[in-house]
């Protein structure tokens, strides 16, 4: 397959296939769709999505403060201002419907039935002096709780497309500038979204660039040749062309966890050309020509590097087992990608290769032989250090995962003092909240309706419990509709928002119907079966929300009635939370196949199950660090860290593969067990302190991102990679010496064979 017609005939082949995806390019599109990251095997993601159906989705929403620079809330001009634009934002196509102060009634009921009177009436001085009393009841809902801002919560149709929410959002922001108006803080998923793309455009190209850019300088450092430069440029980029295509055409959309992508593919291109091409020199200067030392290298090699190619894609391919959406299509991209990339490095280097002179000056960026042999006589030496130190900090670093709290934000993956991270911090402070927080509501087996007296009585005492956890705020449900119709009985009194007595009660039933047919969000079904408490609170984190709602439903276990009212958590907040607090079930899965998979290759690899194990716990232990290194930097486990372990155990093992296959081949020259170790670290430790070298480095990278998720992979992957490097050099070998006997007796009876 190496010689040098087939690998210009596959040269060409690449090159053809590079030139057709040129010609018809795929489209990029990249999306932000965080309801990507909800469990999919949830049964609570099957119940809110028929709570999305009887009710409305609670995510499809679009916060807009607007203040009076400065001036009085009330003034006529300004509110003249704001009504036009709610007007022209009303109409705009895409937009369900828009609550504000500006054109909210209070009913009140009179002698001729209900009729409804606006809460703020600026038809001139007179009423609107009359009237913005009224603005008190509504303080931390509709009006901010300083009293400086009024909200404009917009409800737009569900499901619109990335392309749609922004042509959409364009639209409300050109109505505000046509009308002079600036708002104070915005906050939604249409305009999170767009914001979300733009960055990860601007990282995609960044981290891309970057990579490059690391590339060129590693090489001319490493092999100091021309060749040695630009064959490698020249490979890494068509792959990336080859993988990048691979995922468009698919109609894949690129998103959050696509920016780690081209730094990936990259550094894992890279680690493999670095194996070929320190090879390929060795044998050049041991006298081999240059179409027998391209042969060569490339048949000796192509088994080993593909093995650590797959065992890298193995740890990503295994996010594919978890049962988030957003992990399994990053974990299953990602390693189609690196697949693609060790294809593009076989079909197109040794072609490339052919067509150059190949000099043969010395690498540069190596660990000399004298310093390996030192080392290794010091670790045979100090073996009791080696196990002690190794034992000691792996013990400590359990420990210190044990301490590790899971927890997880909306916005996790946004810098703190980015504009998104404060307008939602100003929601949080002055309207309640940011997160949906949504409650469903049944009848019980003794109630007919969630309006029946008794009924209403148990969602009081659950109101009441909430506004204790999350402080006072404003909640919809059948109990506000309630209130409502008793603040009406009495001349539409602020006061008279409360729970009713039996009197007032028995009088308000024969206005229920009228009531139900309000417009606004539907808080009770037709048949009065089943309805919701809807309200917004602050992004508390996971762990905090978590306590809080595990308080609230103790109570509704010790306090409601079940006969009378049925309670359940749900909402899409709440379903990002399910998602964190399944962190360890996630971790485990992904890492179980990964341990599986790496087994049975070592397994099979060496016909022994001992060394399949021994290969597994020099790669287990640099996860373990993992887990105190991040309970020193104050990193909590989440969903898109826990991931992180699957792949740096996929990446970290290359290295013990390497050393393995190394191992065999030296041993299948004959040479005992003792010997052949002495050799592989030698040979195989100068290849592995580059591609670790080269690994750290390009992972290091990503800890400059603005992107949470890809700012803790640069920051956690480089750090394991360089304690799977001493687990390799130092422990590994040492664990490899008590097989002496096992080997020298299978080498016996293969001798008797």
């Amino acid at each position: 397959m190496f010689s040098k017609p087939i690998a210009i005939a596959l040269l060409g082949f690449g090159i053809f296939l590079s030139i057709l995806i040129l010609i018809f390019p795929p489209t990029p599109a990249f999306d932000y769709d965080f309801e990507q990251f909800f469990p999919q095997d949830d049964p609570d993601l099957a119940f809110y999505q028929q709570f999305e159906r009887d009710f409305e989705s609670d995510n499809d929403y679009l916060l807009i403060a607007l203040q009076n620079d400065g001036r009085a809330l009330t003034e006529i001009l300004f509110l003249e201002k704001t009504n036009a634009a709610k007007s022209e934002i009303s109409n705009i196509p895409g937009i369900d419907t828009l609550l504000s102060i500006l054109d909210l009634e209070i009913p009140v009921i009179g002698l001729f039935g209900i009729s409804y009177s606006k809460v703020l009436d600026w038809s001139d001085a007179e009423r609107l002096s009359q009237t913005k009393s009224n603005l008190d009841q509504f303080k931390g809902s509709l009006i901010s709780a300083d009293g400086q801002s009024l909200l404009f919560l917009i409800k737009n149709h569900p499901g619109l497309s990335k392309e749609q929410g922004d042509t959409l959002y364009q639209k409300i922001q050109e109505v505000f500038v046509e009308n002079e108006i600036n708002p104070k803080a915005i906050a939604g998923k249409i305009q999170t979204q767009g914001d979300f793309v733009s960055l990860m455009q601007s990282e995609f190209t960044l981290f891309l660039s970057a990579s490059l850019v690391l590339i060129l300088v590693t090489l001319v450092l490493i092999f100091r040749s021309w060749w040695g430069v630009i064959v490698p440029v020249l490979v890494l980029s068509l792959g990336i062309l080859w993988a990048f295509s691979a995922i468009l055409y698919s109609g894949k959309q690129l998103d959050i966890m696509s920016v780690m992508q081209p730094t990936i593919f990259l550094i894992v291109g890279l680690s493999a050309l670095i194996h070929y091409f320190t090879h390929l020199l060795k044998k050049l200067r041991s006298g081999y020509s240059k179409e027998a030392a391209i042969l060569s290298t490339f048949a000796e090699l192509t088994f080993a590097v593909g093995l650590t190619i797959f065992t890298t894609a193995v740890g990503f391919l295994s996010l594919y087992f978890t049962s988030i959406p957003a992990l399994k299509a990053f974990g299953l991209w990602t390693g189609v990608g690196i697949v693609v990339i060790f294809f593009a490095v076989i079909l197109l280097t040794p072609g490339l290769l052919y067509l150059f002179t190949l000099s043969k000056n010395r690498e540069k960026a190596q660990v000399s032989i004298p310093m390996l042999q030192g080392l290794f006589s010091w670790i045979l030496l100090k073996r009791k250090v080696v196990f002690i130190t190794f034992f000691g900090i792996t013990s400590l670093c359990i420990f210190l995962g044990f301490q590790l709290k899971v927890n997880g934000y909306l916005l996790d993956n946004l810098p703190l003092d980015h504009p998104i991270q404060e307008d939602f911090a100003y929601f949080d402070q002055q309207f309640g909240g940011s997160n949906p927080l949504e409650i469903f509501l049944g009848a019980g087996d003794s109630a007919a309706s969630l309006l029946d007296f008794k009924v209403l009585k148990e969602i009081e005492k659950l109101e009441i419990k909430l506004s204790e956890t999350f402080g006072e705020r404003q909640f919809i449900s059948p109990l506000s509709l309630v209130k409502t119709l008793n603040q009406a009985q009495n001349q539409g009194s602020p006061a008279a928002f409360t729970f009713p007595s039996q009197g007032q009660y028995l009088r308000m039933q024969r206005y229920f119907d009228q009531i139900l047919k309000l417009e606004g969000p539907q808080v009770i079904s037709p048949d009065q079966g089943f309805g919701r408490i809807s309200s917004r609170v602050a992004d508390l984190g996971s762990l905090e929300m978590g306590k809080r709602r595990t308080d609230i439903l103790d109570f509704v276990q010790k306090e409601i009635n079940p006969d009378l009212l049925k309670v359940r958590w749900t909402g899409t907040a709440y379903l990002i939370e399910r998602g964190h607090e399944s962190v360890t079930r996630q971790m485990l899965q992904g890492l179980l196949v990964a341990f599986a998979v790496v087994g049975l290759v070592a397994g099979f690899l060496f016909r022994s199950w001992r060394l399949a194990f021994i290969l597994l716990i020099p790669n287990i232990i640099p996860l373990v660090w993992m887990l105190g290194l991040m309970f020193l930097l104050g990193i909590e486990f989440k969903l898109t860290t826990s991931i992180l372990f699957t792949v740096a155990f996929g990446i970290a093992v290359d290295d013990s593969i390497h050393f393995m296959t190394k191992l065999k081949t030296e041993l299948d020259t004959g040479k005992n067990l003792l010997y052949a170790i002495k050799r592989t670290f030698l040979e195989a430790g100068r290849a592995i302190f580059l591609t670790t070298l080269i690994l750290v480095a390009g992972f290091a990278l990503l800890s400059f991102s603005q992107f949470g998720v890809t700012h803790f992979t640069g920051i956690l992957i480089s750090f394991t990679l360089v304690f799977a490097f001493l687990a390799d050099l130092f422990l590994l070998p040492l664990l490899l010496f008590p097989l002496k006997k096992v080997w020298d007796k299978k080498a016996a009876t293969r001798v008797k064979a």
